[in-house]
C-alpha cells in the first residue's frame, strides 16, 4: 500500500475540495505529486511496476450525485504520468452500499460484502495490478477489492492513495 500523505491537514481540505466541490485542479496536483512518489519507488526497485491500473469504482447512485469517480481521475492521471494503462472497466460495483465514511471499521466490513465484482470477460490471471482511490481509512474496500482479484488469480494487488487516515490515537 502507498499512500504518501496522512489525511489531517491540509490533504484532507485539498482532497475534500477535490472529491465534494470538483475542485479538479487540486486532485490534478495531488495526482501529479503521488505520480512523482510511486515514479520515485518505482525507479529505486522498492516498488514492482504493475501491469495496470484500477480504479476503485464507485456506487452508480453516488456517481450520479457526485458527477464523476475521483478513483477514476486519479487512475486516469497516474496513467499518463507513469506510462501506465488504466482500465476503467474491469471492477463494478453492482450493489448500491451506503457511504462508507459515515461507518465504522466493522460495519464497513460488513458494508462491502459482495459490493464488487469483475467485468463479465476480464482476465486477471497473473497479473500484478494496482487499485487506485483517494483516501484509505480502515482499509476494507481495498481489502475487499484485492481478496476478489487475488481469488481470480491476479499474482499481486498493490493499492496507490493520495492519503491514509491515521489510525486512532496517533
Amino acid at each position: 500500500m502507498v499512500a504518501p500523505w496522512t489525511y489531517s491537514f491540509p490533504v484532507d481540505t485539498l482532497v475534500s475540495r477535490f472529491k465534494h466541490q470538483a475542485r479538479w485542479p487540486l486532485g490534478h496536483l495531488l495526482a501529479r505529486l503521488l505520480g512523482q512518489h510511486l515514479q520515485h519507488r518505482l525507479d529505486n526497485a522498492e516498488l514492482e511496476r504493475p501491469d495496470c491500473l484500477l480504479p476503485v469504482p464507485m456506487a452508480r447512485k453516488r456517481l450520479r450525485e457526485r458527477g464523476f469517480n475521483q478513483a477514476l481521475m486519479l487512475a486516469r492521471w497516474l496513467s499518463h504520468a507513469l506510462d501506465i494503462p488504466v482500465d476503467e472497466h474491469a471492477l463494478l460495483r453492482p450493489h448500491e452500499t451506503v457511504a462508507q465514511q459515515d461507518l465504522d471499521a466493522k460495519t464497513r466490513k460488513r458494508n462491502l460484502l459482495n459490493a464488487f465484482a469483475l467485468a463479465p470477460g476480464i482476465q486477471v490471471a497473473g497479473q500484478h495490478l494496482a487499485l487506485v482511490d483517494d483516501v484509505l481509512t480502515t482499509g476494507a474496500t481495498a481489502h475487499s477489492l484485492a481478496r476478489l482479484l487475488i481469488n481470480a488469480g491476479a499474482r499481486q494487488v498493490d493499492v496507490y492513495c493520495l492519503a491514509r487516515t491515521p489510525k486512532p490515537g496517533s
